[in-house]
């Protein structure tokens, strides 16, 4: 390869680095529209990924304005020199975009003049996915066959990046369904337990309050304890449903939030202690991961390990991210054949713990308590 493409190489590996940063689709599409038009000096790119209708699912532009793009109207079809490109995995160059017969017939009244044109497929597993459209080179009355290179390299990186921020949000969607899942059991196996409790104590004092009034009374004060207990299980939920102010407040302050309110739900019992050592730098997506873990983990030992004492704590080691949730409870056997398929909790921690890079470990004997313990890059 030429030597003097060595700088345009460097500013792909860049680009590639700074894509990787990105795990959202749509940020990871704009940031490479972005990239394609610095790279070869372009003053219009576009990135469009096919709906499999004869559209696009999403067509993301770069040095377009607001007003512009607003004139322009709907998504433009997959049809002309757009559909063109998305049908082969050949890229087109071409001096003049108008001469070319494919132009006609799809170009909207508001558009801009573009001579000058490179369309560059994105190829995944066989299958392209998506399409880079460039035109007008500033500098040169036509893009060149470097350009041209730099772009297919640039496409390659494109179809890993893509397919990595799907499987992400895939992954992501796959955590919150878990997450919905246990909330779900936790509504059956806690909360509708308690109404059946809360009905039958209803149904004996009425029974009992012409034949037994002392009795009648001791099922009304049943009554009224697990009316209390409903209430307390509905407001935990509650609590974890709510959806956290992670930007605003950083891990560390929204940690200590979650840790009052639940010492108000819970009454003191088990006591609950923070220790917080030090003040992570903020990076919401990881914040938001590390917090689920902790919310997950604090829900185990108050709700299932019966402890008196349950202690959450956050701190930085040799650059790492420590998160610890220790307990005085009854311990489990971690390593328990189906234990996971008992408890969803487990599996998401881990999941989400593998998403950060991290690593996630429990430490627990019947009647020893347990220590959960994540660790992840700051």
């Amino acid at each position: 390869m030429a030597e003097g493409f060595s700088p345009a190489l460097r500013e792909v590996s860049n680009a590639v680095l700074a894509v990787a940063s990105n795990l959202g689709v749509e940020q990871v599409l704009q940031r490479l529209v972005d990239v394609s038009r610095g790279l070869v000096n372009a003053r219009y790119t576009a990135i469009g990924i096919p709906d499999g209708d004869g559209g696009f699912a999403q067509f993301l532009t770069a040095g377009m304005s607001e007003e512009l793009i607003a004139r322009l109207g709907p998504l433009p079809a997959t049809h002309g020199l757009l559909g063109a490109v998305l049908d082969t995995h050949t890229s087109y160059r071409t001096g003049d975009i108008q001469r070319d017969p494919r132009f006609r017939g799809w170009w909207p009244s508001a558009h801009p003049s573009m001579r000058s044109f490179l369309g560059v497929p994105i190829v995944a597993g066989g299958d392209v996915i998506g399409a880079f459209y460039l035109t007008d080179k500033e500098g040169a009355d036509e893009f060149s066959a470097e350009d041209q290179e730099v772009i297919e390299l640039l496409a390659a990186h494109a179809a890993i990046a893509m397919t990595n921020a799907r499987l992400y949000e895939r992954s992501r969607e796959l955590s919150i369904l878990d997450e919905r899942n246990r909330l779900a059991l936790e509504l059956h196996d806690v909360l509708s337990q308690k109404l059946f409790a809360l009905a039958l104590a209803a149904d004996s004092a009425e029974t009992l309050l012409d034949v037994d009034r002392g009795e009648a009374r001791a099922q009304l004060a049943r009554l009224r304890e697990l009316t209390h207990e409903a209430l307390e299980e509905l407001r935990y939920l509650i609590l974890e449903l709510r959806p956290p102010e992670l930007e605003r407040d950083g891990l560390a302050i929204t940690l200590r939030k979650h840790v009052e309110v639940l010492r108000r739900v819970q009454g003191g019992a088990p006591e609950l202690e923070l220790e917080l050592e030090g003040e992570p730098p903020p990076e919401p997506d990881r914040d938001r991961e590390l917090l689920r873990i902790a919310q997950e983990a604090l829900h185990n030992a108050i709700r299932h390990a019966g402890a008196t004492h349950v202690v959450l704590r956050l701190a930085t080691d040799h650059g790492r991210l420590v998160l610890e949730v220790r307990d005085d409870g009854n311990g489990f056997d971690p390593e328990a054949a189906g234990l996971r398929a008992r408890r969803l909790g487990l599996s998401s921690m881990e999941q989400r713990a593998g998403r950060l890079s991290g690593r996630l470990e429990i430490t627990s004997t019947p009647g020893s308590g347990t220590i959960v313990r994540v660790e992840a890059p700051a």
